[in-house]
Formats: structure tokens, sequence, C-alpha cells
């Protein structure tokens, strides 16, 4: 099985995972992509001795037909779209699975705050375990509640799945944040910020979407900022080098891009702070993991995970794995 040309999606029945899909299904559309949804299980085993007279060994046996109950349900969601789905049932750790299958994805979804579903078991560590270690970029698409008066998302009140059509599509869950219009890229000159930065430009192209370069300096004195700073430090002259290192970066990966303009923001705060508040006013935002070193070292780091729990829009993470040429011939 190959999900090459294609979107990877992990479901497991939530709400919280249509959500995943039907952006993903948008995202297929604008790239020209297709999508593969994929549900795991895993069955705990137990040694026969220890087990008491009142247990049985279980077999997956209903725990794979809820699987697959799980993909038809997704399929469904996505019928009116026009795209190539393919789904697929795989046994084992869910993030485990999701990561070898990104090696051949063009990007991976998944949803955030997942609950209920037959297992509960997909949606929680995946959205954090997935972006740190995909050989693609992982978008995490937070969860939306319904209105207080509507079905629950993917249902109807009668609790069969519906075929609500809203522009033209089924519309099985809140789908926020779309069409993507207003992109944040986090920036701080280290390797995967630039991954992220060039992944962003291309983004945005595709989408016809704004896009903001922020990089965050913590030159300030409240908690966690750079309090140790000397008090000479002139903060605004800090200020000024950061953007002039921003301007570098941009204006090197625009070089290939000349009809885009990149808004450039420095600002004095926390990098998961100034992005989750971004969110609150954007579609997407898209952050390196795990960046080191760069023209100040700030913004990126633990920020991508903080960002993660706590962003109120989809967050594209993207880690040097995801460059094109760190991807080898048998990633293809």
């Amino acid at each position: 099985m190959t999900t090459g040309d294609k979107v990877l999606v992990g479901v497991d029945g939530s709400p919280a995972s249509l959500d995943a899909a039907v952006w993903a299904a948008s995202y297929a559309q604008k790239h020209g992509l297709g999508v593969h949804l994929v549900c795991t299980y895993a069955v705990p085993s137990f040694a026969a001795a220890g087990l008491d007279g009142g247990y049985t060994v279980m077999d997956d046996t209903a725990v794979a037909a809820s699987a697959h109950g799980v993909l038809e349900e997704a399929v469904a969601a996505l019928a009116g779209y026009g795209l190539a789905v393919t789904s697929d049932v795989a046994s084992g750790d869910a993030a485990a699975v999701l990561v070898e299958l990104s090696r051949t994805a063009v990007a991976a979804v998944v949803g955030s705050r997942g609950r209920g579903g037959f297992a509960e078991r997909l949606l929680g560590t995946v959205s954090s375990a997935l972006p740190a270690h995909a050989h693609c970029p992982t978008v995490v698409v937070p969860f939306r509640q319904p209105e207080p008066d509507g079905p629950a998302p993917g249902r109807h009140s009668s609790g069969e799945p519906h075929a609500a059509v809203r522009g033209g599509q089924p519309w099985p869950a809140v789908r926020a944040n779309l069409p993507v219009q207003k992109i944040v890229v986090g920036v701080d000159g280290s390797a995967s910020a630039e991954v992220a930065l060039a992944l962003a430009i291309s983004e945005a192209e595709a989408w016809g979407a704004e896009l903001t370069a922020v990089a965050a300096v913590p030159v300030g004195t409240g908690p966690g900022l750079l309090a140790w700073l000397p008090a000479a430090t002139d903060h605004e002259a800090v200020l000024r080098d950061v953007a002039e290192g921003l301007d570098v970066v941009v204006d090197e990966a625009l070089r290939d891009h000349p009809d885009l303009t990149v808004r450039r923001v420095v600002l004095d705060g926390s990098g998961a702070a100034l992005l989750t508040e971004f969110s609150t006013a954007v579609d997407l935002l898209v952050v390196g993991s795990r960046g080191r070193g760069g023209f100040a070292g700030l913004l990126l780091g633990s920020t991508s995970q903080a960002v993660l729990h706590h962003s109120s829009c989809p967050v594209m993470v993207v880690t040097t794995k995801s460059r094109p040429d760190a991807r080898g011939a048998s990633d293809r």
C-alpha cells in the first residue's frame, strides 16, 4: 500500500477526526491530491496465567469490524468532494503506523482533543507525537464544538450519519478556517523554520492567502522572558537586529516568488503565546519543530508543541525531514 500523491488522515470515529477529514479533503482539492484514510487499532494482550476466571481472551475481530465501520463513515463524509479516497485498517500503535505511512504522503492530517469514538485512543497522543516524527508536514486540526442547538458533527439528531450539504459539499463537521485566507508562519532562522517558511509560501500561493512571517523576541521582563539581560541592554536595538535577520531570511525565501508579498512582524514576547494569539485571527499556522540556533534561536522548539495544544486554528508542523531533498528515494 502506498500513499503517494495523497493526504494521509488518521480517523477514529470521533467528531474531531471527522472534522480533520473534512479539512484534509479541502486541502486535497486545493492541491490536486487524493485522500488516504487510516484507522488503527490495538488489542491488549494478557498472559493466560494472569487472567481471573471471569475474564476471556479478547478477539480482535470485533475491534477490527469497528475500525472498518469508522472508515465507512469517514469515506461517506467525503463522498461529495470528487476526490480519490482510499482507506485502510491497520493494527498497532496509531502514532507509529501514521509516522511510517507519512514517508510517502504529501501531508498528514489529524484532529486534536479527540473524545469518544470506538476506542478513544487516536487523537490524544497522536496529535503530539505525529508532528514531531512525521516524514511530511503534519496538520493538526483543533475540534470545535457544534452550535448548542445543532446536531453533533457528522450526525443527524437521530444519531445517524447525515448528508447535509453546504456550498455544494457534504458538511459532516464544523468547517472552521476554510478556505485558508490568512496564514502565519513562525520564523527564527533555524533549519526547520526555513523549511516551514518555504512551505508557508507555497501554501499562500496555492490558496491565494495573505502570509505573515512572525519572529518572537522575549526581551521583556515577564515570566519566561530574558530577564537576565543587563539593564543597560537596548531592547529596541535587539528588536531591530532580529527584524533585519527576519528580512534576510524572508527575502531569500522569496527569491523565486517575486509576486508574493510577505508581511514581517517582530514582537516582544514568547513564541507560543504570540502564535496562539495569532491563531484566533488566521486560518493556518505554520511552525517548525525543534528549531534551534539561527539568528535568534528564540521561537520554536517546545513552542510547536505548546501551540498545538492551544491554537484556535489548524497548525501545520514542519520538520527538516519534510524538506524534499531530505527524503530519500525509499521514502518516495
